[in-house]
């Protein structure tokens, strides 16, 4: 679990890091036990105001391709630096137009340990077309958890931060964590 202030830290160091005409905005950083997904805003393309949706996509399309070769190797560079300096892997993405367009990022495997009620869920999802395999199916109830509990899950994530802090003032904590969690909490 990664904190608010960490959050912040490594926010800052792209923003500092990046070159200055890679992105208009830098809209984006999440991060995980395994990456770090970098998401900037690009100028979308011109076109007339009555284009077809085809065409806009179309164009939409080219536009994030275009920015991901011109720019591979700047982004390439400071992936390296932030790998070796934060151990994740970095992947990269751009909003142009109201759309968002990964580019490669990691597909983590996750050990898990199913009940058969839970493992009917998943191929029910398989053969109703929604899912693949019960990977993509545990991937897509997920997905749906997230965009139904965002509210309660940040108000679990800023729990565990709570926690973190308690846990890094106890008496098994080393002195300089007990006195960088006192300072911390003086700051706030």
């Amino acid at each position: 679990m990664i904190t608010t202030e960490q959050r912040e830290k490594l926010r800052g160091w792209f923003a500092g890091r990046l070159p200055d005409d890679l992105f208009e905005e830098l809209t984006e950083i999440t991060v995980d036990r395994e990456e770090i997904t970098v998401i900037g805003r690009i100028p979308a393309p011109r076109l007339a105001e009555d284009a077809p949706a085809a065409e806009r996509e179309a164009a939409l399309g080219s536009r994030a391709q275009e920015f991901r070769e011109r720019t591979r190797e700047d982004r390439m560079a400071v992936a390296r630096e932030a790998e070796h300096r934060f151990r994740r892997k970095v992947s990269w993405g751009v909003e142009c137009g109201g759309r968002r367009t990964l580019f490669t990022h990691v597909a983590a495997p996750v050990m898990t340990r199913l009940r058969q009620p839970e493992r009917q869920v998943l191929d029910t999802l398989i053969a109703g077309g929604v899912a693949r395999s019960r990977s993509d199916a545990l991937a897509w109830c997920v997905r749906l958890v997230q965009r139904h509990t965002d509210d309660w899950l940040t108000e679990l994530r800023d729990s565990l931060e709570h926690v973190q802090r308690v846990r890094a003032q106890g008496p098994d904590a080393e002195p300089d964590q007990a006195d960088h969690a006192e300072h911390t909490d003086d700051e706030e």
